[in-house]
C-alpha cells in the first residue's frame, strides 16, 4: 500500500522551487505523540533562501504546513536540519578588524 502524505510532498515541491540546487533537497517525515515532524535536509548554500531574511520564508512555510495539517486532523511542524558548525557567529564582540574582499567591485562606477 502506497501512503500519500500531503504535507511531504506539499514541503518538497515549495522547497525545491526556491533553491539553487533542488537535487539535494530531502525530507524525512515521522510521526508521534507530538503530531508529524518534517525535517528538511538541504544543500548548506540554500539555507538562506529557505530561512529568509529574519526567519520570515521558514516561518511563512511553516504556517502554510499548518494549515494542510488541520485540513487533515494533524499537528504539523517543521524542522530545518543544519548540521554542526554550520551557523557563523555573525557578531564580533572581540572588536577584530574584519578583512572584506572588495575587489570585485572595486572599480564600479555609478
Amino acid at each position: 500500500m502506497v501512503e500519500n502524505y500531503q504535507d511531504k510532498a506539499f514541503l518538497e515541491m515549495l522547497v525545491k522551487s526556491i533553491v539553487s540546487h533542488p537535487e539535494n533537497v530531502v525530507v524525512d517525515r515521522t510521526v508521534d505523540e507530538m503530531g508529524v515532524l518534517l525535517t528538511l535536509k538541504l544543500d548548506p548554500s540554500d539555507m538562506g533562501y529557505v530561512i529568509g531574511r529574519k526567519g520570515q520564508t521558514a516561518q511563512a512555510i511553516r504556517t502554510l504546513l499548518k494549515i494542510i495539517g488541520a485540513k487533515n486532523n494533524a499537528r504539523v511542524n517543521l524542522k530545518i536540519y543544519e548540521p554542526e558548525g554550520m551557523r557563523q557567529n555573525r557578531s564580533n564582540d572581540n572588536n577584530e578588524t574584519v578583512d572584506i574582499d572588495t575587489s570585485s567591485i572595486d572599480d564600479l562606477t555609478i
